[in-house]
């Protein structure tokens, strides 16, 4: 395993407010396993991934959103450690790009710690879904088909066009107000659900998408993790494949397997090379039953949560890769290590209560199982979880009549005229808004990695001029 400079060290930065995010606790547990002492900025320092030895410290998530409260935690941070170099790694969208704009203030506190030298804006071009769309048509790049309603009766009418059920996607998921009773991306299965999307667009800071649902099949769902150095080489990057998730069919990876898809990976290789793109990142794929081509879902510029999945022989991973080349250590290529298994254990039994028939190991023997939160070095995050998911359970199945009233009551109420709501310009940004049927909770998965397709935002009847074809081929 290569030398660390545990001079350095790593600060661990998530605005996310869920306390179950599995994702935090592997990056603090890989780096800390290096002897890197590891500082943590989330939510709330009683979460389970703070009573990890391996966290060092534990910073209080500072008040506010976006752009304001990672400055002022940077800030905090860096008179924490009086001078000395630092990673910095974003562990959600709302940090990645707020840590992409605070690197280019010149007397900004993101210049006191180490970060890739990624092109400017691109974090929020790929994390954006419209733009992200918008950019897969321009590549070649094979997306879901897209559409972006200008008001409640065109988002109607282009769901019917699409065919229902439809993905709904906001397209700044970061933006939604927690609280607020938002999803980032829903199934849709009627256009009554599509009009009360659209209805609350502006509560939702951001466009609502529709796009084409590619339904689950067997070895259908993949992802693509990488690590792409200063000089764009990516040489630790693997591509492992969806087994459970949950929701069943379209959320987080509840278990994953490393397994070889050399289509998935050349698009993947293909597509950040076109950008440029540097540092970690976490690319989501679903196959269309229909055609065989695999449809690019989403691109998170960050390690996405299961990344301890590929974690070589010798403890390498995308995290730790990070650490070395910022720290000017060399960074030796992945040992592929296929038919190892990671599973996240709160949500791989809700998937396997949900569907318990038995699915099939994709690919060889089997390299080993990590799970996401037990570990025999480090229980205590296991053993704080169990406790924080059973309280949780338990206000949910008290909450659950309650809301099954409220969603009665709402398929009674008639449906308000809604006003039309009209861009000032095209720009795959332009806001929109909409609603989501089941309120939010601090334990459901973020993004559904459902698939879902746009038009450009200002067509005239938003069903015509998609912003990427149905079956584009990729651009070599």
């Amino acid at each position: 395993m290569p030398l660390f400079d545990t001079r350095v060290a790593a600060v661990l930065v998530r605005l996310d407010r869920n306390p179950f995010h599995h994702g935090t606790l592997g990056a603090a547990r890989s780096l800390g396993r290096a002897g890197v002492p590891v500082h943590l900025v989330a939510g709330d320092p009683a979460e389970p991934v703070a009573r990890s030895r391996y966290v060092r410290r534990c910073h209080a998530r500072p008040p506010g959103d976006g752009l304001a409260a990672v400055r002022h935690a940077l800030a905090r941070v860096a008179d924490t450690l009086a001078g000395d170099p630092a990673v910095l790694l974003p562990l959600d969208d709302a940090t990645a790009v707020a840590l992409d704009e605070l690197r280019r203030e010149p007397d900004g506190p993101a210049r006191r710690f180490l970060l890739p030298d990624q092109p400017p804006g691109l974090a929020a071009r790929v994390a954006d879904k419209a733009a992200l769309a918008a950019t897969c048509h321009r590549l070649g790049v094979p997306h879901p088909r897209t559409l972006v309603p200008a008001d409640a009766d065109e988002a109607a009418a282009m769901a019917a066009a699409l065919g229902l059920p439809v993905v709904a996607k906001w397209s700044r998921p970061w933006l939604l107000t927690p609280g607020a009773g938002l999803r980032s991306t829903v199934l849709a299965r009627s256009t009554r659900q599509v009009r009360d999307l659209y209805a609350r667009v502006v509560q939702a800071g951001s466009p609502l998408l529709l796009q084409r649902y590619l339904p689950a099949s067997r070895d259908g769902d993949w992802f693509f993790h990488a690590y792409c150095d200063s000089a764009g080489a990516c040489g630790v990057a693997a591509t492992g494949r969806k087994v459970r998730s949950w929701p069943d069919g379209a959320g987080l990876t509840a278990v994953g397997t490393w397994a070889p898809n050399p289509a998935v990976e050349r698009l993947a290789r293909d597509l950040i090379t076109a950008l440029g793109y540097r540092g970690v990142a976490d690319l989501d794929f679903r196959r269309d039953p229909d055609t065989g081509t695999y449809h690019l879902l989403d691109f998170n510029p960050r390690p996405g949560a299961q990344f301890r999945l590929f974690a070589d022989p010798w403890g390498l991973d995308v995290v730790r890769a990070l650490h070395l080349d910022l720290t000017g250590r060399p960074v030796p290529d992945l040992v592929r290590s296929y038919g190892r298994r990671f599973a996240v254990e709160n949500y791989a039994a809700l998937s396997l209560l949900a569907s318990p028939r038995r699915r099939v190991r994709p690919y060889g023997p089997s390299g080993g199982l990590e799970t996401a939160w037990y570990a025999a070095d480090d229980p205590a995050p296991a053993f704080a979880m169990a406790r924080a998911w059973a309280a949780h359970l338990a206000r949910r199945a008290w909450a659950a009549p309650r809301r099954a009233w409220r969603a009665e009551a709402d398929t009674r109420a008639p449906i308000p005229a809604q006003p039309t709501v009209r861009r000032a310009d095209s720009r795959p940004d332009t806001h929109a808004a909409g609603h989501c049927t089941a309120p939010a909770d601090p334990a459901d998965p973020p993004a559904s990695s459902t698939p879902v397709s746009p038009t450009r935002p200002n067509s005239p009847t938003g069903l015509a001029s998609p912003v990427n074809p149905p079956t584009p081929s990729p651009r070599r």
